[in-house]
């Protein structure tokens, strides 16, 4: 092991290289990701997006320790995930990442307290309940807002509640790194700009590297870095600009109407870039030939 990985600040959080996934159903094969390259530094706030089937949850899954890559390498943590055995892969699991479904059936226990459900993954991982467990998780229900919530069933909090009461328990074991499915896939506008900003304060305050995959645009344009999946490769990726940093409490921005970001292509590593969908409708290419020149240091792509 070199000295970069024997300090694990110096290392990235997620390493993702020509990262393969291949689903067999009988004599079929669906290539869900092709050669993805994707690195995710520590304290990031990250969003993947992409079209239904562009393999973008298929990717939070790998990373999440709930499928395994075909082919590639992927490291999370400065963890190796093709070297990871069963009880390794339960323990990184239960304590390096957390994870927050859009489903909120798949993140709470209905017949718990919301403190109750928030304390089980640290019981899982520790063992016997202790008064240290219990302050924890109601620290993490005050953090997400749900101080006065905590001894409320499933059924006793609204959708918002139980995707907060979610962020919590998947905060519950300190993971390094916090992933989010559609956090806001099921909640309305409101709702969503409040669970978004419990994402953001813990990116900002506490230093929490978070990757979301997401839909809403609204929410995808007020992201530091946005990452586009298309084809099971990354296609592009958003930058926010500057002037648009730290304004998130103002008001004074019309995240739905104003372009908050810088759209880059992303260059393969053997040279190949995915041109942006509307660009080529424009060109109105005959086949799929295309001139590419360079002059005073700029690349020029036209129709032959």
């Amino acid at each position: 092991m070199g000295e970069e990985e024997k300090n694990g600040k110096d290392i990235p959080m997620v390493l993702a290289e020509n990262l393969v996934k291949i689903y067999k159903a009988g004599d079929i094969e669906v290539v869900a990701l092709q050669g993805l390259d994707l690195t995710v530094q520590r304290g990031e706030f990250t969003a993947i997006i992409g079209n239904s089937g562009s393999g973008k949850s298929t990717f939070l899954n790998m990373i999440g320790g709930l499928d395994t890559p075909s082919a590639g390498r992927l490291r999370v943590d400065g963890r190796d995930l093709f070297k990871m055995s069963e009880e390794e892969k339960d323990s990184y699991k239960r304590c390096t990442v957390g994870f927050v479904w859009q489903n909120n059936a798949r993140n709470l226990l209905p017949y718990m307290t919301a403190v109750e459900n928030v304390i089980t993954p640290m019981l899982l991982a520790e063992g016997g309940p202790s008064d240290r467990h219990r302050e924890r998780a109601k620290e993490l229900l005050e953090l997400v807002g749900l101080g006065n919530r905590m001894n409320s069933r499933l059924s006793q909090l609204s959708g918002g509640e139980q995707q907060r009461a979610a962020i919590a328990i998947a905060l519950a074991n300190s993971p390094a790194l916090l992933l989010a499915d559609e956090p806001t896939g099921s909640v309305d506008r409101k709702t969503a700009d409040y669970i978004f900003d419990i994402f953001r304060r813990l990116n900002e305050e506490h230093g929490q590297t978070v990757i979301i995959v997401t839909h809403d645009v609204e929410l995808s344009k007020k992201v530091n870095r946005v990452v586009a999946i298309r084809d099971g490769k990354i296609s592009s990726e958003r930058i926010l600009r500057e002037k648009y940093q730290g304004r998130f409490e103002a008001g004074e921005v019309n995240w739905a109407e104003e372009e908050t970001q810088d759209e880059y292509a992303i260059v393969d590593r053997a040279g190949r870039l995915q041109i942006p969908r509307h660009m080529l409708d424009d060109l109105k290419l005959e086949d799929n030939k295309i001139k590419v020149t360079y002059e005073e240091g700029k690349v020029y792509l036209t129709k032959p």
